[in-house]
C-alpha cells in the first residue's frame, strides 16, 4: 500500500525543481538539506500523469540508490536487469522491470504485484530473488509508478487485474521462459490482484506468495458506515475526485523507525487521499475476495505480521483455512507491522525473504523433478 501520507497540490509540474540547469539535490551536502528543502517542494509537484512522475523519479534515482535499507543495498553482481515500456492493449504504456540471472537460465519465474500507491521500482528490487537463481518480473499498474495513467486511479479492478494478465502472459509464453515454473507474489493490494488472476487462470500458475495480502481492509480504515454508503454513491458522479478520508499511513505501515524516515523518497509514490471510485473498486474487491477464500486451490505462502493495523491479518488466517489447496502455510510473525519487506528490523526482512526464498526453492524442486 501507499507508505506515505504527505500530500500533492496541484501546481505546475516540476516548477522550481532545478536551479542554474541544474537540480539543487545534486548539489546538496547532506540528506537532511534534501529533506528540509527538495522533498517539501516535491509536495507541490503535479505527479497527475506519467511524464511529471517518471522525470521526477529520474532526478531522485541516484539518491534513492544511495538510501541506507537491506533491500537497496543489495549487490547486483551477476544480475541483468532491465527497465521497458510497452503499450498493451487498452492503450496504456506499462512501464516493466526484471532481474535475471546473468550467466545461468532462471529455475523459475517470479511475478511481482504491488501495493495500493506504489510502484515496483523503489524498495522492491528483485536482486535477492535473482541471487538465487529466479527470474524476477515487475510492472506499474496503469496510473501507478511510471506507468501511464491518471495516478492513484483504478476504474475498474478486474481491468487491472486484465492488465496484469495480459503483461505477465506475454512473459511466460517467450520461448526461453515457456517451460519454466511460475510463481505470483502479491504484497498488500498486489495480493489482492494475484488472488484475482488466480481465480480467473486457476491453473495457469505454480504457486503464489502473499505479502500481507489485501483480502479485507482493516476495519479502522474503512469509513464509517454512513460515510462510506455516501462516497460510494458519490463515486459515479466524481469517480476520480479525492474525498475519501485517509489516516496517516507510514506510522500503522512501518515499525523500524529509522526506514520509516525512508519512506517519503518513494517519490512516485501515490500518497493522497484514495480517488473515490479507487477506494470504491478496492473496497468492493475485498469483499469479493472475502467471499471466494474457498476457490484457491494453488499451492500458497502466505506471510502477515501479528500487529498489522491495515490489512486484516485474521483474514489471512480465515485464507489459510479455508483454500482448498492441500499445498498451504502461512507464517505470522511476532509484533510486525504491514510493511514486512520495507519496514522492519533487518533481522526481520532477512528472515521473511529466506522464508519466500526456501518455499520458492522447495516449489521449484517439485516442479522439476515430476
Amino acid at each position: 500500500m501507499a507508505l506515505r501520507s504527505a500530500k500533492l497540490f496541484l501546481f505546475s509540474p516540476l516548477h522550481g525543481f532545478a536551479d542554474k540547469g541544474r537540480p539543487v539535490w545534486q548539489r546538496k551536502s547532506s540528506m537532511a538539506e534534501l529533506d528540509n528543502e527538495e522533498l517539501r517542494r516535491l509536495k507541490d509537484v503535479n505527479m497527475d500523469e506519467a511524464p511529471a512522475r517518471r522525470h521526477v523519479r529520474d532526478c531522485f534515482r541516484d539518491i534513492q540508490h544511495n538510501l541506507d535499507h537491506i533491500l537497496i543495498k543489495t549487490p547486483g553482481d551477476g544480475i541483468k536487469t532491465k527497465e521497458s515500456y510497452e503499450v498493451n492493449s487498452r492503450g496504456f504504456e506499462i512501464f516493466s522491470k526484471s532481474w535475471l540471472p546473468e550467466s545461468s537460465r532462471p529455475r523459475a519465474l517470479v511475478c511481482f504485484c504491488h501495493g495500493y500507491g506504489d510502484t515496483c521500482t523503489f524498495f522492491f528490487e528483485g536482486m535477492r530473488l535473482a541471487l538465487s537463481g529466479y527470474g524476477v518480473f515487475a510492472m506499474d499498474y496503469p496510473g501507478f509508478g511510471l506507468s501511464e495513467g491518471l495516478h492513484g486511479y483504478i476504474s475498474s479492478f478486474d481491468l487491472l487485474v486484465e492488465d496484469v494478465i495480459e503483461h505477465y502472459s506475454n512473459i511466460k509464453e517467450k520461448p526461453e521462459f515457456s517451460s519454466l515454473p511460475s510463481f505470483l507474489f502479491g504484497q498488500s493490494m498486489g495480493g489482492a490482484v494475484s488472488l484475482k488472476i488466480h481465480f480467473k487462470q486457476p491453473n495457469a500458475w505454480t504457486g503464489a506468495v502473499l505479502v500481507a495480502p489485501m483480502c479485507k481492509i482493516a476495519e479502522d480504515m474503512v469509513p464509517p458506515p454512513v460515510l462510506k454508503h455516501i462516497l460510494i454513491g458519490l463515486s459515479s458522479v466524481l469517480p476520480k475526485h479525492k474525498l475519501v478520508p485517509q489516516k496517516d499511513l507510514t506510522d500503522a505501515a512501518f515499525r523500524d523507525v529509522t526506514k520509516r524516515k525512508l519512506a517519503p523518497y518513494n517519490v512516485i509514490c501515490y500518497c493522497d487521499k484514495p480517488r473515490l471510485r479507487t477506494a470504491v473498486e478496492m473496497l468492493r474487491t475485498t469483499q469479493e475476495i472475502e467471499q471466494q477464500l474457498h476457490k484457491v486451490c494453488l499451492p500458497i505462502l502466505i506471510l502477515h505480521g501479528e500487529a498489522d493495523r491495515m490489512t486484516d491479518p485474521s483474514v489471512s488466517r480465515d485464507l489459510y483455512e479455508k483454500a482448498k489447496s492441500s499445498d498451504k502455510k502461512i507464517v505470522l510473525y511476532k509484533d510486525a507491522y504491514h510493511s514486512l519487506l520495507e519496514g522492519e528490523p533487518d533481522e526481520v526482512i532477512l528472515l521473511v525473504l529466506s522464508d519466500i526464498i526456501s518455499w520458492l526453492d522447495d516449489h521449484s524442486l517439485q516442479v522439476e523433478g515430476s
